[in-house]
């Protein structure tokens, strides 16, 4: 189909050039040398079918995961952004941020189920979705806060709620810290930003694919790999398994990954350096908050949550077991219900 990548023809082996060689008396030496170039041709063909892969054109991508309410804004050296902008438009705006490697097709469902009274705008952060490489190649969380605000200002949202998820929770957590006065309410799902232990007190075990981007051998290589099968091993685990896991979901994240220029920007994002917010800023927030998580996240582990309550006592929490790192898609109405009632408290 349109969004599939097609392999290289295979390299033909000099096998007359051996034979010739060979029966011609030449010595065993530079038959052996023949036959290991033959084979290093035939793995080198393997390697390139198995393990890279060509980038997907942007507009085909583009045409296949927008929707009737996908609109761009272009903010220069910040990037052509994606974003959606639905709901009421006279009710409480509602911004979203997804989480790493992610987009906003995250909160489809959330905002299927609140945008009848509430506005919901979510985004595509630069590095992903249809957003993807951005002109100044900066895709930290601290560069994500000055985009936010673009977005909001653009857009004429002075005041507004902020969802992050994730990555987009430690970006929110950042923005409420430098713009306090803009936020209505602050909700963190599975929120990054802050350093945490497992629970055991030994390393985390984030999922493989994003092991080995930490890794700086395989950042070299990894603008061009095929991460079909890293990418169903992240998801599976982020969403602990669950049945709304399908091949569908799973070949959004890969078909937005091979976005012509996303692993570059990815690679450029996992360089680093990466950094923790400190313990004292957060405990600093005094916007109303609210923590939802899932106690079986894998990704980041619910003593993160346990963390966040006590350094924002004031937090109102949502506590889902059994569920993942993904609530939104695993539990949409009964985390919808959660987002709602939260919502409803606060004032314009």
């Amino acid at each position: 189909g349109a969004l599939k990548a097609t392999a290289p023809p295979l390299p033909k082996v000099a096998s007359s050039a051996m034979l010739g060689a060979f029966s011609g008396g030449c010595d065993m030496k530079k038959y052996l040398l023949i036959l290991g170039l033959g084979l290093l041709a035939v793995l080198a063909y393997l390697l390139a079918t198995l393990l890279f892969k060509g980038d997907l054109p942007k507009e085909v991508v583009d045409a296949n995961y927008s929707s009737p309410a996908s609109q761009f804004m272009d903010l220069g050296e910040q990037g052509r952004i994606h974003f959606r902008d639905e709901g009421n438009q006279r009710g409480l705006p509602v911004l979203l941020l997804h989480g790493s490697n992610a987009s906003l097709h995250t909160f489809e469902p959330w905002v299927q189920l609140l945008k009848d009274d509430y506005r919901m705008v979510s985004l595509d952060l630069p590095g992903h979705g249809l957003t993807g490489e951005v002109p100044n190649e900066k895709y930290s969380t601290t560069a994500y806060v000055s985009l936010v605000d673009r977005v909001a200002s653009q857009l004429g949202i002075d005041k507004f709620a902020l969802v992050g998820s994730s990555m987009g929770g430690d970006a929110a957590l950042r923005y409420a810290l430098a713009h306090p006065q803009k936020l209505l309410g602050l909700v963190l799902v599975g929120s990054g930003g802050l350093r945490v232990e497992a629970p055991d007190g030994g390393e985390l075990e984030p999922p493989l694919v994003f092991k080995l981007l930490q890794q700086s051998w395989f950042r070299g290589i990894a603008a061009k790999l095929d991460f079909h099968f890293l990418i169903e091993q992240g998801v599976r685990s982020a969403y602990n398994n669950s049945q709304v896991v399908t091949d569908k979901l799973i070949q959004r994240y890969y078909n937005l990954n091979l976005r012509a220029g996303t692993r570059r920007a990815t690679v450029l994002r996992f360089q680093g350096p990466w950094t923790f917010l400190q313990e004292d800023d957060i405990a600093s927030i005094k916007v109303p908050t609210l923590l939802m998580w899932g106690v079986e996240d894998a990704l980041v582990p619910f003593a993160a949550a346990q963390r966040f309550k006590e350094l924002l006592p004031q937090a109102e929490t949502a506590f889902y077991g059994d569920v993942g790192h993904m609530p939104m898609e695993e539990i949409p109405e009964p985390s919808a219900d959660d987002l709602r009632h939260f919502l409803q408290k606060l004032g314009r």
